[in-house]
């Protein structure tokens, strides 16, 4: 059972407002605790798999709907939360246990949406809908760091002294 979305867009597999649902999703994961790094991580994955839609399941047709859910995952143990995000369409169905990238090793343009979309996120799923099309529901907790790097630590040059300031070599 999937989560009611607190947000749900609509819009029609026209590549033209992919650009807008990247910056919308990134801008949300940024309020939900995603540093840029990831948020940018993010928004690649959900071009990727609107880009699948639009190209695999629609076959490049730009007036079809597709759905856009997000919902915010609550805090548990060390994450402060996450996003979930769930894409819905009405494209030709496939087996879930099909939806596979290419191999890696075969070097050539595109077919890699598939590799980064799981390689971005935590957990993916592709589901069948009930009465037509795929839905892939997406997640990814937002990672804390125990401490936050800092610059001395990757400096070429710097020792600590026992006050742990920095002294040039």
């Amino acid at each position: 059972m999937n989560p009611i979305p607190h947000i749900q867009i609509q819009l029609v597999s026209d590549p033209t407002y992919l650009c807008g649902v990247r910056e919308m999703v990134a801008s949300i994961a940024r309020r939900l605790g995603f540093d840029d790094m990831d948020c940018s991580k993010i928004s690649l994955a959900i071009d990727e798999a609107l880009c699948n839609v639009i190209r695999h399941g629609y076959n490049k047709a730009f007036d079809r709907p597709i759905w856009v859910g997000i919902t915010p995952m609550p805090p548990e143990g060390e994450s402060p939360g996450g996003i979930i995000i769930v894409i819905e369409d009405e494209a030709k169905r496939v087996d879930p246990g099909k939806v596979v990238g290419r191999k890696l090793d075969d070097i050539k343009p595109g077919g890699l949406g598939v590799h980064i979309i799981r390689e971005v996120m935590d957990e993916v799923r592709y589901e069948p809908r009930e009465r037509v099309g795929m839905r892939l529901v997406m997640s990814k907790r937002v990672v804390r760091e125990q401490e936050p790097p800092r610059l001395r630590d990757h400096l070429p040059g710097f020792i600590r002294t026992k006050d742990t300031t920095p002294n040039r070599v």
